[in-house]
């Protein structure tokens, strides 16, 4: 899972990239102080991982993994090739999801791009861009498409859909938000559309609102942009994430409780990417390895076996499942196994999420 930062110059991208992965990247006083993006892979925090390990004490503990990318910051007129426009754009691409940084702190002495702050402006500057992008996609789309409709006319509603794409581009709505047809979602996707990835709005506001961030009307502003998109908004300060990135495990608990927090900016980005995306996670353990692993919501138990090798989903006979809980309950698989508390599922079964399975297979 790749998931792509992205906003205007100096509202925090870089800052809260360092405070996320640990890794100091340049942050500096002026635009475009990031140009080529900063890349790194972080491990989904996961408690039941430890109590996997303390249990089978395996060579390896292995967590699922988010990789983050610091994307230059954009300016109006990005779409036509302004600022770092062209590499910009083509870095979006590459990602799952969007978080969109929007500056909600005022600080005389940090460089805002277009003088001052202002959260409405921010975000219609980004999404405006990203869209102008789109419409060219869809443009080249739609003349495929009619040089296939003419020598084929089942290509005649799918013509039809990138019309309609495009008409909702030009009213400047991202393409996020349109209502879809589960067919139709499949053929959005296959153009890799900026705007229609998912999108998380990341509020980044100053330090003394971060035990009561009702309080700072900028924040309120960019929660009623995102609501209207129905996208999450997270008030993270990328400052004080930064302080407590450097802090020991049991000081970072005690530091995040007196600000009124129970969990770090990186826990709650985390949750809601895996929310945003439809994301869980199940779980392997033995002697050598407890692992987690990523999957879509809804899949089925061979599709998940094949995440961990192609063998075992097309040899699969069954799963042996028993729900994280309920392991915890009984201590360990062998324990609960003879309390006849694992459940042997077939091709059908749709997994879920804190799954902890034995996957049986003959290849």
């Amino acid at each position: 899972m790749k998931i792509g930062i992205i906003g205007l110059p100096n509202v925090g991208k870089s800052a809260l990239f360092s405070a996320l992965t640990g890794i100091q990247v340049d942050s500096e006083n002026y635009p475009f102080c990031t140009i080529e993006p900063n890349i790194s892979t972080v491990p989904v925090p996961d408690e039941r991982l430890k109590f996997l390990a303390l249990t089978y004490k395996p060579q390896k503990v292995i967590n699922a993994t988010i990789e983050f990318v610091d994307i230059a910051g954009l300016i109006r007129g990005a779409s036509k090739g302004e600022g770092l426009g062209n590499k910009f754009l083509s870095n979006i691409r590459e990602v799952d999801a969007i978080i969109h940084v929007v500056r909600c702190f005022i600080d005389e002495e940090i460089v805002h791009v277009e003088s001052n702050v202002d959260p409405e402006r921010d975000i219609e500057t980004v999404n405006l861009e990203l869209i102008f992008s789109d419409i060219e996609t869809v443009k080249r789309r739609i003349e495929k498409t009619e040089k296939l409709f003419k020598a084929e006319k089942k290509y005649g509603s799918e013509l039809m859909f990138w019309k309609d794409v495009d008409k909702f581009l030009q009213n400047e709505k991202p393409a996020r938000m349109m209502n879809l047809t589960e067919e139709e979602k499949i053929i959005l996707k296959s153009s890799s559309l900026l705007t229609a990835k998912p999108i998380i709005y990341f509020a980044n506001i100053a330090e003394k609102f971060v035990s009561n961030v009702t309080s700072d009307t900028n924040f309120l502003r960019v929660s009623q942009i995102a609501s209207t998109e129905k996208a999450p908004t997270l008030p993270i300060c990328a400052e004080f994430e930064a302080q407590i990135s450097q802090m020991e495990p049991k000081e970072k608990m005690e530091f995040l409780k007196d600000a009124g927090l129970k969990e770090s900016g990186l826990e709650r980005l985390i949750k809601a990417c895996y929310e945003r995306l439809g994301l869980i996670s199940f779980l392997t353990a033995g002697p050598s390895e407890v692992r987690a692993w990523t999957i879509v919501k809804g899949t089925k138990a061979p599709q998940a076996a094949g995440k961990i090798h192609s063998d075992m989903e097309r040899g699969f006979i069954r799963a042996e499942v028993i729900s994280f809980d309920s392991l915890m309950e009984f201590g360990s698989f062998s324990a609960a196994r003879e309390k006849g508390k694992i459940s042997s599922e077939g091709k059908n079964y749709v997994m879920k999420d804190g799954d902890v399975v034995i996957f049986r297979f003959n290849v």
